[in-house]
């Protein structure tokens, strides 16, 4: 049998980077677990949810607020 293997390289620029429960953060981050959102001033907590430790910050824009408000 043989497994068919797929390399997807990723551009310098689309880079995630994932912070743990307890690291000094401020922003918006969701749970890279569940999704849940949560808006941070200054370290990141277990997730409420399910208790999930890594967290991943938020893509910002700043027009995300004024698009929802229209």
């Amino acid at each position: 049998m043989t497994r068919d293997t797929t390399t997807v390289r990723v551009a310098p620029d689309e880079y995630v980077e994932f912070l743990s429960t307890g690291a000094a953060a401020k922003g918006e981050f969701h749970c890279s677990q569940c999704g849940y959102g949560v808006t941070i001033v200054r370290v990141l907590p277990v997730c409420p949810m399910c208790q999930g430790t890594s967290w991943e910050q938020s893509a910002w824009s700043p027009l995300t607020k004024a698009q929802s408000l229209l």
